[in-house]
This record gives C-alpha cells, structure tokens and sequence, in this order.
C-alpha cells in the first residue's frame, strides 16, 4: 500500500494548515474584483491574476544602463512585479480573495479605460496597447497576418537583447557574440552537446512544419509575420538609436559613432530559440551510462545478484510510496525493465571517457585586457560587466528545478467553480526569459507567458474560458547506444576512432562543427580567443563518451526523441491559444498532444479540470532495459526507428498519463502515475511535490470550501518550509531521542531542533525587512547537519566507489543558499552549489533517508531499500552516527555554513537564501525573501463558460 507521504507530521503544521482553510471565504463568496467592466469574451470576470517579477520591459538603453550603474535607477516596468511576487512571503497567512490584487496583476483581458499608458500601431491592422500598471502589450489585429506581426515587434520591444542572445546560444555563437567569459563558453559548449544542427538543417525544421497540414501552414505563416515585426522594430530602434544598451557593451554598436548592425532575425533563428528552450525543460532521460557505473559499482561491492537488488532500491524507479499526480489508482505503462534485459551494453571498469569537444584552443580566460578596449570616460562604470559571462555557464548542465501546479475541483470551492494556482518555474532573471503578452486577432484569443522570440503564441495562460500551464516531467525520452567504433582503412580500431559499424559497414561519424572566436569589449574584458567546438553524429545520435566493452572500443551516443523537431510542438501551443480549437478538458488534451516536449500539463475552466502528460516517448522493444545503454543494433534499438528523419514508433496518447475532473491535482516535478517509470533517479517516499499534496490534501479533507486565497496560501506555505525540516527531522528527532540524550550542549542543540520543527521548519524573517530568520541557529545547525550526516549514514555501508557513484547520478541537497553540498570531491553535488536560485528540495537523499532510518526504527517500509545502513541498522548505532554528525554540524560557524559571495557577507543566512534575478542585461535588481516558487504563476477561477 502506498505510503501515506502527504501526511503532517507536527502539530504546527497541522496548526498552520487549519489557519489556512480558515482564511478562505465562506461559500458563495467569491471576492471578485468589481473595479471595471470586463470584455464580452473574458469569461473569468476579474477572477484570473498572474505575475511575472522583475517586470515587463527589458529593453534598457546605453543611458539607461549606465543610471542604473551609477545612480541605482530603473526603466519603467523593470522591477515593479518584484515587490509583490517578493511581498508574497510575509503577506501569505492573512491574505483573503480581495486582497490578491497586492500580490498579482489583474490577468483579465483588455486594458481598463484610464489605464492605457501608450498606443502604438507598427502597421495599420494591429495596435498594441500598453496598460499603466505593468506595461504588458496587448495586442490586437484585424487581420492574422498583423496579429502575428504585433506580437513580434512587442516582443522585440521588449526583450530582443534576451532574444538575440539564445538564437546565438542555440547556434554554439555566443562568445563571439557576448564575448569569451569563461561562462559564455561553458554555455554554448553545452547547448552545443544537445543540440548541434548545420544552417540547413535549421531550415529542414521550417521546411517540415509547413508540410503539417493546414495548422502547419498557418504557423509558418504566424512565425513569418512574428520575424516582420521583430525586424520592423530593429530597424526603427536603430536609427531612433532606442535599441538595448547591451549592443554596445558587447561591441556589436559603436557607443559613440553608432557604427555597427543588430543582425534582423529569421525563421531559422526561431529553431535555434527552440532547440534551447526544449533542452532546458522539456526533454528527459538520457542517464544511461551513469546508470550503469552505478550498477557496476553495486555489484562490485556485493556481488551480482545483491548489487542488482541495492542498484533497483537506489533507483526507485517503481517506488510505492512515491507521490503521484494521478492517486486514484490510474497506470500507466511506460518505461518499465524487463526480468530479463537483451542488449545491455554496460562499459569495462575505468574505460567511460567524456568525448572531447573542444579543439584547437586559442587565446587565454580572463584577463586584463582592458585596455584594448577605448571608452569614453563617462562609459567607465560599465566595463568589465559581463567578465563573468552574460548567462549562467551551468544553465543547462545543471539540474534545476522547475515548475508546479495546485488544482482543485470545483466540489470543493467556495463558489463551485475549480481553482487553479500554478506556473512554470523558469529560473529568475533581469529580464525573464518569459514575457507577459495579450494576443486578440482572427482564430486567436490569449493571455499569459511565452518565452522571449517564441511569443507569436501564448504558451502558458488563459483564453476566454480557461487557464493552462505546464510543468516538466521529464520522462525518459533519450535513450543511449553503444556503436561499435572502428577504421574505414581496416586498421584495428581506438577508443578515438570516428568510424563506427552501421549495417555492416565501417560509417563515418558525421562531423558537427562551430568556429567560435572573441576578443575584449566594453563589458567584457575578457582576452582574445578561439577554438572549433565539433559534436560527432551517427545514426544512433550524437557521441557523448567513449569507452570498451570486452575491450571493443564503443562511443556511446545519446539519441533524443525530439531531436531534429525542435520546432513541431508549434501545432499544440497554437491550438491552445485557439478557441475554436479548445472549448474544453477534452480538446485541450487534443491540442497538448501535439507537443513532442515532455510537460505535464494542467487545465481549469469553470466546471472542469484536466490533465496530461506530452511527449514523443519512443517505443521500445519488451526487452530492452531503458535505464541502461544498449548496443547499437536493430533489434535493440526504438521500433520504427528512421535515421534519415529522426523518427520512430510513439506511444499513442492513450497511453500518456492524463485524467480528467480528479478531485485534486499537484505537481512539482514528481511521478506522474502508476506503471510510469521515472526517468532518472529520486522519484520516491520524500519528494518535493510532498508538501503540495500534503497541504491540497488537509484543504479538500477539511470540509472547509477552498478559495483563491487559500489554495495560494497552501501554495506559498509549502514555498517557505524546507522539505528535509518537515520530513525528515522527525526522523532523525525520533532516532536521536530513542535515549536520553545526556550530554547538555546536544540536549540544546535537539531542542532548538524541535523547536523549529513545532514552528513548522520554515524559513522566514522574525518580522518584514528583518532579514534574520527565526529561528536562525536551528536553520543553520540542520543546513550543515544534513550533507554531513548523509555522508555519515551511507557511506561506511556502500563503500566510497559505490558512495561516489551513487552522488554521481543524485546530489545528496539542495538547499537554498546552494552552499552545503556535500563532502565528497567531484561529486555531483560539487557542481550544484547554485546560490540565489530559488527553486530548491527537487534533488537529494531525502528518500533514501527516509527509508533507511524508518526501517532502523522498526516502521513500515514498502520498496524499502535493499539493506540498511544506519549503524549498520542497529537503532543504538545509528543514533551515535546521527548525534556524532549534528555535534559536527553545530560547531560550524555561520561563516562556515554560509561562505558568502559576491553579493553577500560571509555568514549572512538571510542573504545566502535569497533570490537574485540574474542579470542578463546592464541593469540589475536587489535580493528578495527566499520561496520555493514558480517565476511565473497564474490564480484562476472562472464564473462561466462559452
């Protein structure tokens, strides 16, 4: 039986759950907003909000970033949705229904009368309006083709800066682009790993779109359109010289004499854009090889069939007690291992090397190179702004967390009508990679998010009668081959061949090649450089590691479903935004299966809620394991799979996880139903999408009718509490206090323990503005206990190899501040030490803990792991480990604990949690309260429907 993972385990939760539901608005009470009269076809009735901080405009000029440098100030519409998506965190606990205008913007559609800031109309058959509030473009066309064409030069208005550095990202461009920080490098290598295509085969994805029937022609057309208003509006801003001030810092615009180009945009750059956005959060799987160390360090050090048991329990691919979305008992088969695998390809011990990417290097990092850059001395402020890079070096390669989702029926509503509160978590930046935008024009009818040089259509938001938003599921839809290597002159073959065997013939790799070069500018004072990035191709995807099996030199290669349709996904987000395509939960599952990206994807409108999951997830033959590599042959490899076109078999939407009027929904990131097997590692008894559940769970329990303010605040409670706090301190509490603790300084170190833990192991001020946590020295102590004790518990039981290993698939934290990772060198966690993100508790040991330490005690497990651990699984042993760690985590400083950074002082616990939007432009934004949020987030409930 599943484990009842959405349980509250202190009273003070419990407390604070019931203050919750006794906010909410009695039945009947809907607290509408009532200030203005609503368009005939807005059918939310002031009842939708939404948010997207810092704020709208992105678009900063040379003189605008300069103030900004020098004197702090901003563009209008730069920061004004922080405060309130900041504000959220002390505002939670007495928000009510009416008060939610403090918090979000009013997401209805039009802009009031009084409330228009600016009219502009780039052709003559589409304004766009800009409101005072936030300076959101609305749009609206009298023909289709104006439509589209407003959306693109609104979107260049305001984030064609952003824009222009992913299509250069998606091309391995960006540091001769933004210049060579050892950051820009790192980027466009990685994003050059995942997704390397020649111009033609840019132009092959246009190609094949317009072949798609007349949906696909109609979005050729959109997209078309959409590029005109970009480059409509290029072309003015450069000659009113009101483009982004970014131009010039990085050299592409000579600050004083205006010389210089911004390249116009085209097709293919959209296909560029894309292949970035599904790498970063619509693709899954592809851990194979990982996988596979694990699996071999397992039985080596327990033997064959023993390690295979310790591999599967670490792996949980199948977990009972894992939270799902779908609870009501629904499968879904997908993913699973036969009881006999064919066709692993598992590497010899010490062969797997990372295939090389870089050549023929140049030129060297950062430094002082200034001065071959000449400025202006009123420009002096600005240099050496982006020596660090102008995106975050590790934006793809690290694991981040992503997005969620609370919907509830209208069963349990204050006015009968569903709830929704969710939202895509993008990751914070200045300015976002989203944009708010209202789209209204012949078959199109939409408000909500769209990412920066995707917006020809809303991708999360509202139509006239319904809502729908997204989070990543992630399932497995890479899968990695292992091709026999070999040389086309008969000579036997090495590890660095660039032959392989493919039906029966020595293949040649096809060579995949970027030319990048840089030199310094006025932001980046970075030295001159160059080198050729070559990504090698087969038949079976791209080559990602090199390696023997029975000392056969193999590449292994990394094959993705959605590889080469970067842009098919078009047709789904289209139907979306079309109201004669979606009408209801049924049609809006129609339309999102036409999205190849893994999502989960949620609906609300006034009588009904939906879900389901998207993908192309390949067919696989019955016995091939899909969380091992296999050899590169036919009968292992996807059923129907085309080399040539990069297609294959794919599960029919039937099979996809999806469910229509469930009495609840959550997701943040977790499983999605029975049968449907996790892609990578972590899906088990302790996942973050626990403290959604648990809290939807204690609402629609409670007999007490839920409103909008009360599902935000279940939402935002669960955004401030630290998951291990809630779940696991309970644990480790009961372990500990299995005896009389009698050492005095550790009876108080427990005790400020349990004190947070009755408090509801939260992680707020004292007071507003306070910046000190209460109970500070708690946080800290169980911040530096968790690494430590992780360590401690596993570690003298799986040996270091198979500890290592293991951290190599799965980092054992992920705090907010991002600064106790871990004690193992190298380990993953080494690379996930990511300060001021936000998002945190999607990856750790959380379930593996949980687990081991309920089985020392003597508790229920099912799927339990494989052995314990703990003091050898002897509660008097494991209660000595757990005491000899926390007294090791209690005597480190605050300093220790928080090393500070850039932005902040050693030490300062309030600081290191906090959110910064990264700067991806000149101008910058201050650090707000840490929440565990979404970027993006809409509060919806409708009153009718069409």
């Amino acid at each position: 039986m599943r484990r009842l993972t959405s349980r509250i385990r202190t009273a003070a939760v419990v407390a604070a759950l019931a203050t919750v539901c006794a906010i909410g608005l009695p039945p009947g009470s809907s607290g509408a907003v009532t200030h203005r009269a609503y368009a005939a076809d807005d059918y939310c009735q002031g009842q939708c909000d939404d948010i997207l901080p810092p704020g709208e405009n992105g678009n900063a000029t040379l003189a605008d970033i300069l103030a900004n440098r020098v004197l702090g100030t901003r563009p209008a519409h730069t920061d004004d949705q922080l405060a309130p998506y900041a504000n959220l965190v002390d505002g939670y606990t007495g928000l009510t229904d009416a008060s939610l205008g403090s918090f979000f913007n009013d997401a209805s559609f039009g802009v009031p009368a009084g409330q228009v800031a600016s009219t502009t109309k780039p052709r003559s058959d589409v304004t766009i309006v800009r409101d005072k509030a936030t300076g959101v473009p609305h749009i609206t066309g009298t023909t289709r083709y104006g439509t589209e064409f407003g959306a693109g030069y609104a979107a260049a208005q305001d984030r064609l800066w952003v824009m222009d550095l992913f299509r250069h990202v998606g091309r391995g461009q960006l540091s001769s682009f933004a210049g060579g920080a050892a950051a820009n490098r790192q980027l466009e290598q990685s994003f050059w790993q995942a997704a390397p295509y020649t111009e033609a085969e840019l132009q092959q994805q246009i190609d094949s779109i317009a072949g798609q029937g007349a949906r696909g022609a109609q979005a050729l057309s959109d997209a078309q359109a959409y590029v005109d208003g970009i480059n409509q509006y290029i072309t003015q801003a450069y000659n009113s010289r009101t483009f982004p001030g970014e131009y010039d810092l990085t050299g592409q615009i000579n600050a004083v004499t205006n010389a210089g180009t911004i390249q116009p945009f085209k097709l293919t750059d959209l296909v560029a854009l894309a292949s970035v956005i599904g790498a970063l959060f619509g693709s899954g799987g592809g851990g194979e090889v990982q996988s596979a160390l694990v699996k071999e360090a397992a039985e080596a050090k327990y033997g064959t069939a023993q390690g295979d048991r310790v591999w599967n329990s670490f792996r949980e691919r199948e977990d009972p007690e894992a939270v799902q979305t779908l609870h009501a008992g629904q499968s879904f088969p997908y993913g699973q291992d036969p009881a006999d695998p064919q066709g692993t390809a598992m590497p010899d011990p010490g062969s797997v090397t990372p295939q090389q990417l870089v050549y023929d290097p140049t030129g060297s990092a950062v430094s002082n190179a200034r001065a071959a850059v000449k400025a202006p001395a009123a420009l002096k402020p600005l240099q050496g702004v982006y020596d660090n890079g102008v995106l975050p070096g590790d934006l793809l390669t690290a694991k981040h967390g992503m997005s969620n989702a609370l919907v509830v029926s209208g069963k349990y509503t204050d006015d009968g009508h569903p709830v929704a509160v969710f939202g895509p978590q993008t990751g914070y930046f200045a300015p976002q990679l989203l944009m708010l935008e209202e789209i209204q024009g012949p078959g199109i009818s939409a408000r909500g998010a769209a990412f920066a040089g995707l917006s020809f259509y809303v991708e999360l938001g509202r139509g006239q009668d319904y809502s729908w938003s997204a989070t990543s599921a992630g399932q497995d839809i890479t899968d990695t081959y292992a091709v026999t290597l070999c040389n086309s002159d008969g000579s036997p073959a090495t590890k660095n061949s660039t032959g392989y065997l493919y039906q029966g013939s020595c293949t040649p790799m096809q060579a995949l090649e970027r030319d990048d070069s840089w030199g310094p500018t006025l932001a980046d004072s970075t030295a001159a450089g160059s080198y050729r990035l070559i990504m090698y191709r087969t038949a079976y995807g791209l080559v990602t590691a090199r390696a023997t099996i029975g000392g056969t030199p193999v590449a292994y290669t990394s094959l993705r479903s959605t590889y080469m349709h970067e842009v098919d996904s078009i047709i789904g987000f289209q139907m979306l935004d079309d109201p004669g395509a979606v009408d209801s939960p049924q049609t809006f599952q129609q339309a999102v299966q036409h999205i190849g990206y893994t999502f989960n994807w949620f609906y609300a409108d006034d009588a009904h809620t939906a879900y389901y999951n998207s993908g192309d997830n390949p067919v696989r033959p019955a016995d091939v394991a899909p969380d091992l590599p296999v050899l590169a042959q036919p009968q292992y490899a996807w059923q129907g799979l085309d080399p040539t076109s990069y297609t294959a078999d794919y599960t029919p939407p039937a099979q996809h996880p999806q469910s229509i009027d469930q009495d609840y929904y959550v997701s943040w990131n977790n499983k999605q139903a029975d049968d449907y097997a996790a892609a990578g590692f972590g899906d088990g008894s302790v996942h973050r999408a626990n403290l959604l559940d648990a809290r939807v769970k204690a609402l629609v329990t409670s007999g007490q009718k839920i409103s909008r303010a009360s599902l935000v605040q279940a939402m935002e409670n669960a955004a401030v509490t630290d998951l291990r706090g809630e779940d696991e301190l309970p644990l480790l509490l009961r372990v500990i206090q299995s005896a009389p603790v009698t050492d005095p300084a550790q009876a108080a170190v427990v005790q400020e323990l349990q004190t947070w833990l009755q408090h509801g192991a939260q992680r707020r001020e004292t007071s507003s503005g306070s910046h000190t946590y209460a109970d500070a020295d708690a946080v800290r102590i169980f911040d530096a206990w968790w690494p430590l004790l992780v360590q401690a518990e596993f570690s003298p039981g799986l040996g270091s190899d198979l500890f290592t290993a293991m951290t190599g698939v799965l980092q054992i934290n992920e705090s907010p501040s991002g600064g106790q990772t871990g004690p193992v060198s190298g380990s993953v966690d080494a690379n996930e030490s990511i300060p001021h993100k936000g998002s945190s508790f999607q990856y750790g040991w959380w379930s593996y803990t949980d687990k081991d330490l309920r089985s020392v005690l003597g508790d229920p497990v099912a799927g339990g792991l494989a052995q314990p651990y703990c003091g050898g699984g002897v509660l008097a042993q494991c209660r000595q480990v757990l005491l000899s760690s926390l007294q090791q985590a209690a005597a480190e400083t605050p300093a220790q604990v928080y090393p500070g950074d850039s932005g902040c002082s050693a030490g300062d616990q309030w600081c290191a949690d906090s959110i910064v939007q990264r700067p991806l432009g000149g101008v910058t934004d201050g650090a707000t309260n840490w929440q565990n949020r979404p970027t993006y987030q809409q509060v919806v409930q409708y009153t009718s429907h069409r």
